[in-house]
């Protein structure tokens, strides 16, 4: 298992990710944690969000 680029605490289940960097970035994707898992990984440059211990479920981005 390799380690993930970067992680990012997050206080919401619902994230978007466009890899950052501007035009270097990738396209933006949408993300949703699963509470019970706490943790999802973008699958274009392998930034790992984590939910913090005391977020709540929001659909928001």
């Amino acid at each position: 298992m390799t380690e993930p680029f970067e992680t990012i605490k997050v206080d919401t289940t619902a994230v978007n990710c466009d890899g950052g960097g501007g035009a270097l970035g990738h396209p933006r994707v949408y993300l949703q944690i699963k509470p019970e898992v706490g943790e999802i990984e973008c699958p274009y440059c392998s930034r790992r969000y984590v939910l913090n211990k005391d977020a709540k479920a929001h659909a928001g981005h």
